[in-house]
């Protein structure tokens, strides 16, 4: 609850229209808890700042699925390519492992080449993919499905 206002700030900053079908922005703290409760995110912190988070949950409600992570990453564009989201990777895996979690899955946006790159190299692969399901920016772009199976 405490890194709340600084991961509404985060949000604000990295997801934009190349990363995100459009930029999230909370409107309040308490929207912002509501949609992402305490204890669902492992943070990077440099120098007391907050620097980056992984946020975690299960895709649905339903007790077959328990056994999924949907992840979501992001990083500050200050921060980034210093190993800061391989680390938020390597955590949100280990956590996953000690709760019993045997999938990790998240989604990308195919106009997002940089997040495909890095996903793949944190192990994740492609598992489908949803042609055309976001018209952004006057374009359409894929919905990129990736999944990581835990050992």
């Amino acid at each position: 609850m405490k890194d709340a206002q600084q991961i509404m700030a985060l949000d604000a900053v990295v997801w934009d229209d190349n990363s995100s079908p459009e930029p999230l922005n909370w409107t309040s703290r308490e929207d912002f808890l509501r949609h992402c409760q305490p204890g669902s995110q492992l943070v990077a912190v440099v120098d007391e700042q907050l620097c980056g988070y992984v946020g975690f949950r299960y895709p649905t409600m339903i007790r077959t699925n328990q056994h999924v992570f949907e992840i979501n990453i992001a990083v500050h564009p200050q921060y980034q390519h210093e190993g800061i989201g391989t680390r938020l990777m390597e955590m949100v895996k280990a956590w996953a492992s000690e709760q019993g979690i045997k999938k990790l899955s998240l989604r990308v946006l195919s106009s997002n080449p940089a997040a495909l790159k890095f996903y793949k190299k944190c192990g994740f692969v492609i598992e489908g993919r949803l042609v055309n399901e976001f018209h952004v920016n006057g374009r359409y772009v894929d919905d990129v499905l990736m999944g990581y199976f835990m050992n």
